[in-house]
């Protein structure tokens, strides 16, 4: 019989600034360490009014992560230092590895309506934090979604859920990452590998996520505790959340900035060479 995991803390994002002036949520981050291991952050970002966010994130430097970049409305246009550049639109994700180093900029572009998008930053271990900069970029129609018989639609961006696989590849800390949608009074059961960590983040509606009948509603996230399984019963109006899970480093943590190493020695030199140019290599 599966264990199922029960919610361990909620949280509530926090207004914050960051990049040129963009106005977004931080819903967990540098003073959540270790608890969401292998994650470092979760940004969402958007909003009804363009001035929130056309400031954008101009150029700057990331080296020992990964950032994920899931756009749920709008587009942002990206560019970088290797001559890389493009668009990220509705329902498209950019999975980057900036490994030795990378220097880009995320600019969103105005939108009629909103604009909606969550970032997420993903630890790399030691053996790979100097690994060789890539992208995976996924379109919207390379998504697989998978309809279960309880009437939950499942998105799989990364990891697997029954038959369907998502694009995401050779990823270090071995994620899922899902885009759930669960009628109202309907249960949705999923199984995650024990010791992985997991957290929902609810982007529509709210519901009831484990069997102590916690409620999490839009804009929180549930951190759960160790398990086999998560059980989620959709409220009155359905709900829609992420579900992110993986296999924790357990390494030290040095961060500062865009950039995260193991080590206070590792940033001074990761810092040095930004300023000296031989940050990329």
């Amino acid at each position: 019989m599966n264990k199922a995991r029960q919610i361990k803390n909620v949280y509530t994002g926090k207004p914050t600034l960051e990049g040129a002036g963009v106005r977004l949520k931080r819903i967990f981050g540098f003073h959540e360490v270790p608890a969401f291991d292998p994650f470092l952050m979760l940004d969402d970002f958007g909003s009804s009014d363009p001035g929130d966010y056309i400031p954008g994130f101009p150029w700057h430097p990331h080296r020992g992560i990964e950032t994920v970049t899931y756009m749920l409305h709008g587009t942002v246009r990206h560019g970088d230092s290797m001559g890389n550049e493009g668009e990220i639109g509705d329902g498209q994700v950019q999975w980057m590895t900036a490994g030795s180093g990378i220097i880009h900029q995320e600019m969103p572009q105005r939108q009629k309506d909103y604009l909606r998008g969550l970032q997420l930053w993903v630890n790399l271990p030691a053996s790979h934090k100097m690994m060789k900069p890539r992208y995976q970029d996924i379109k919207a129609a390379e998504i697989p979604e998978h309809q279960d018989k309880s009437g939950a639609r499942i998105k799989v961006v990364a990891g697997r859920y029954k038959n369907a696989r998502g694009p995401v590849k050779d990823i270090m800390c071995r994620p899922e990452y899902l885009d759930i949608v669960v009628p109202s009074g309907k249960e949705f059961k999923h199984i995650i590998k024990e010791g992985y960590t997991v957290f929902v983040f609810i982007l529509e509606g709210d519901g009831l996520f484990d069997s102590q009948k916690t409620k999490i509603g839009s804009g929180q996230l549930g951190l759960y505790g160790d398990g086999h399984e998560i059980v989620v019963v959709g409220g009155q109006g359905g709900v829609r959340f992420v579900c992110v899970s993986g296999k924790p480093i357990g390494e030290p943590v040095a961060w500062r900035g865009p950039i995260v190493m193991n080590t206070e020695e590792e940033l001074d030199r990761a810092f040095k060479e930004y300023r000296n140019g031989t940050f990329i290599k």
